[in-house]
Parts: C-alpha cells; structure tokens; sequence
C-alpha cells in the first residue's frame, strides 16, 4: 500500500454496456476497486476481456453506464466532456501501447504539447528536463519517425510526467517492446512512481511487470477481482 492513506480513486459498483448489431454487450459488471495515493496497481485479464475500456473509464476517457467513479473526490460520472477534459490535464497522465505521438512534431515538441495547451511559458525547458530522465535528451530533435519503438515510448512516457500529474494510467506500456526494452520502460515507471509519488494505474499482459506493482487485480468476464 502507499505511504498515504488517502483513497485517490474509489469505483462503486460500474458497469459498462454498448449496443450493436447484436444488442446489448455488457463489457463491465458491477466493478468495484480502491487506490491509494501514491500506490502502484496493475490490472490483468485475457484479450477481450475490457482491461483498456476500464481504464478509459478510471481516466475519465469515457463514462460508466451505472455506478460512480471518484478522482481526487470529483464524481466523473456525472461530468460533462469538457470538465472531465479539464480534470485530466489537471490530474492524469496517460501512457498507451501505440505511443500516440504526433508524427509533424520533433520529441521535444511532442512533450512540450500539454504544458502550451495550459499557456505554460516554461514548456520548453520542463519538456527538455523531461526528455533528460528519459535518457533523450540528445534525441529532442528528433520525429518519432528517426525514434525507436522503445524510445517514442520513453517520449510518451515523458509527456506524460511532464506537468506533474497525481496519477499515471498505462494500457500495455510494454506491449509493442522487445522484453530488454520492455523491462527498461518499466524501470522508468516504477522510478517515476517512487520518485514523484504519482499513483500507477497499469493494464499490462506482463505477468513480470504486474508483479512489480503493490497490488493487482484479474478482470474476468467483467468482473474485477482485487489480490493483496
């Protein structure tokens, strides 16, 4: 567990259905999960099985079809996009498999993008410090297209510390890595985890990298249960 005591984020009861061709598909069932501030928590569950429409759900990507979410104390349920936007720029980072950078942006452009959409006058300098406990900062001029697999990752994981966010969510962070690169990536979340306090929220196949993690918990069939 944390050092802190305080729940950062509480889910009662969430459930998530869509509709198609088909009818209804119910994805989550009556989800329930508690974590700490500071803490590290990894979800695991076979493909198909709604760990990335979860954590879509935690991030306040997206919002449940029944139950409550609580960030930081705010209900995300019961948001409207644009608040739930403001709340993710101001408390989440997100890490995803495919790296999602913008290929017309250098390294450094990409880490920088966040902090100028808050008018930040320090964005370069915060994003060229990022880049540098990345191991990157030689590369900051680079596209994402001249960047490795595990370097655009390393960008991504940069833009996502770099405005200081209270929680990370990772969806398959390692996925597209070979198991070196892998293992380097996940040194650098769990450093940036201990260093900076900031919360850990992972979906990850890994069963190596969810052990590093202080809890865990397997979604199966919707339904998430929590290991100690």
């Amino acid at each position: 567990m944390s050092d802190s005591s305080r729940v950062l984020l509480e889910v009662a009861d969430v459930s998530k259905s869509v509709f198609g061709p088909e009818g209804q598909l119910d994805i989550l069932s009556g989800v329930n999960l508690r974590v700490d501030a500071g803490e590290s928590f990894a979800i695991i569950g076979a493909s198909g099985s709604g760990k990335t429409t979860l954590l879509g759900l935690l991030a306040g990507l997206d919002v449940p079809s029944a139950g409550r979410i609580r960030l930081d104390g705010q209900p995300l349920e019961s948001m409207d996009e644009e608040a739930r936007a403001a709340m993710r720029r101001r408390l989440v980072g997100f890490v995803f498999q495919s790296f999602h950078l913008l290929p017309a942006l250098t390294a450094e452009e990409n880490v920088m993008l966040p902090l100028e959409l808050e008018g930040d006058d320090q964005a370069r300098e915060r994003a060229r410090a990022a880049l540098e406990t990345v191991g990157l900062g030689a590369r900051r001029r680079h596209y994402p297209a001249q960047l490795s697999g595990g370097e655009q990752q390393r960008v991504a994981l940069a833009r996502a510390f770099v405005h200081g966010p209270r929680i990370l969510f990772a969806d398959e962070p390692t996925g597209n890595l070979d198991q070196h690169t892998g293992d380097h990536v996940g040194d650098l979340l769990f450093e940036m985890n201990r260093q900076h306090a900031t919360t850990l929220i992972l979906v990850t196949h890994d069963p190596r990298l969810a052990a590093r993690c202080a809890r865990s918990a397997e979604l199966r069939e919707g339904r998430l249960g929590v290991n100690a």
